[in-house]
């Protein structure tokens, strides 16, 4: 049966390679059960039901992933996203949470139109293919960057933004430890690699009183859902406000999307070479469909996740490592005190090395034509310095068009480029008038 779903002879793997590659994934990406609803209860939710919204449209939107195109992809709500549903929407418009779920509802809803209608898979494919290069190198310095800042080997400097952490601080040798050991195994090609890095960082962090075991049972009943279920408001779906918080969402969630699919597909090995899938129809709209369903659920935009590189790091090839996953999301509903004890050092390892992995891509990257090597650049210094994979897209996008108009090379430039440019344009307008 799994064969016949998941195809994994074709893809070359195997039933334990994928298991272990989506525990691996969980793993990285956990933390959101913890940082989601801390950030979204600041918005007046319930944090409680919050918790059981966020995993359960974690499971949702990776089971999306896993049975629609079939990638090792996982879903869950977005970081960023949930920062201006909070902070923005509610806090800085003074809108209520129930406004702003039913901007993320619309939105899910605006995506999955779009989809059908092919516009989102024509903005992948306009995308020039120095850019689609670029993607998985920038994708990589920002996985690697969200790694040495969860070891708290980077941290935050008022005079200079940033800058080493404290070596007396113990999770950093948790950290070093685990960067260590993974990259030995990993070089003796010992199955689990990362996985053993994790568990073996994780004890070192329990010897050294960093994390606690679980007191009581680790085995408890998921919070009640019900006070932020389906909480829509209708009243101000027809205000500008309404228009330019949703067509927020939209952007930010759309080119955050289209990233990490085409990071994480070039890792994969299934993208040709103009940097294309041919699942990415069928993963937007399972990205969609997470959106619309995580709404309903109760949170903040459901998105693909950069972190599922991890475990496409270890073979993870197929939806089995997404199913997988979405599995690890079900059992923390119960199993919460367990899976939450593993610390963000013990998991830094894993993000540091995937990094390592995804700017391999930088060699495909012409450096001797400026019109292709500073988008490129742009792109990849963009995406870890904004913290935002989008962010990276929009300026390397931005500069691609603006060059190759310049220097006269026209028909380097689709129609579609152009569209997206405009679009760009008005996004950075709206931005500099909300500041101003």
């Amino acid at each position: 049966m799994l064969e016949k779903i998941f195809k994994l002879k074709q893809n070359k793997t195997t039933i334990r390679t994928e298991l272990v590659a989506g525990i691996i994934t969980f793993l990285t990406m956990s933390y959101i059960l913890v940082v989601n609803p801390n950030i979204l209860s600041a918005s007046g939710m319930d944090k409680a039901a919050l918790f059981t919204a966020t995993a359960l449209a974690s499971v949702l939107g990776t089971l999306f992933m896993a049975f629609i195109p079939n990638l090792p992809i996982a879903q869950a709500p977005g970081m960023g996203l949930n920062s201006f549903f909070a902070f923005s929407v509610v806090l800085g418009l003074g809108y209520s949470w129930q406004m702003a779920l039913t901007a993320v509802f619309i939105e899910g809803i605006v995506f999955i139109i779009l989809t059908f209608f092919n516009v989102r898979e024509m903005i992948v494919k306009s995308i020039p293919t120095t850019i689609k290069n670029t993607i998985p190198v920038g994708i990589g310095l920002f996985i690697t960057f969200l790694g040495l800042q969860n070891a708290g080997l980077i941290v935050r400097d008022e005079n200079t933004m940033v800058t080493l952490g404290a070596m007396s601080n113990p999770h950093v040798w948790v950290a070093l430890l685990g960067l260590i050991l993974t990259a030995v195994l990993y070089y003796k090609k010992v199955q689990g690699a990362f996985l053993i890095g994790i568990v073996a960082s994780t004890v070192f962090a329990i010897i050294l009183g960093l994390v606690q075991l679980p007191s009581g049972s680790i085995v408890s009943m998921p919070p009640d859902i019900s006070p932020i279920f389906m909480q829509f408001a209708w009243d101000h779906i027809f205000t500008p406000d309404m228009l330019i918080v949703v067509f927020t969402f939209l952007f930010v969630n759309l080119f955050d999307t289209i990233g990490t699919l085409l990071g994480v597909a070039s890792k994969i090995g299934i993208t040709d070479k103009e940097g294309n899938f041919p699942q990415i129809k069928k993963a937007l709209f399972a990205d969609a469909l997470g959106t619309t369903f995580g709404a309903i659920l109760g949170t903040s935009t459901v998105t693909s996740y950069v972190e599922s590189a991890s475990g496409v790091a270890v073979g993870g090839r197929t939806g089995l490592t997404a199913f997988s996953t979405a599995t690890m999301f079900g059992l923390s509903l119960f199993l919460a005190p367990l899976f939450l004890m593993v610390p963000a050092s013990a998991t830094a390892p894993a993000l540091i090395v995937v990094g390592l992995f995804m700017i391999t891509a930088v060699v495909k990257i012409n450096f001797d034509n400026m019109t292709e090597a500073l988008p490129a650049f742009l792109t990849i210094v963009m995406m870890p310095f904004a913290f935002s994979i989008a962010q990276g897209i929009v300026f390397g996008m931005l500069s691609f068009v603006l060059l190759k108009a310049f220097c006269g090379k026209w028909k380097h430039i689709s129609v579609t480029m152009w569209v997206i440019f405009v679009l760009f344009i008005v996004k950075l307008v709206l931005d500099a008038m909300e500041v101003l």
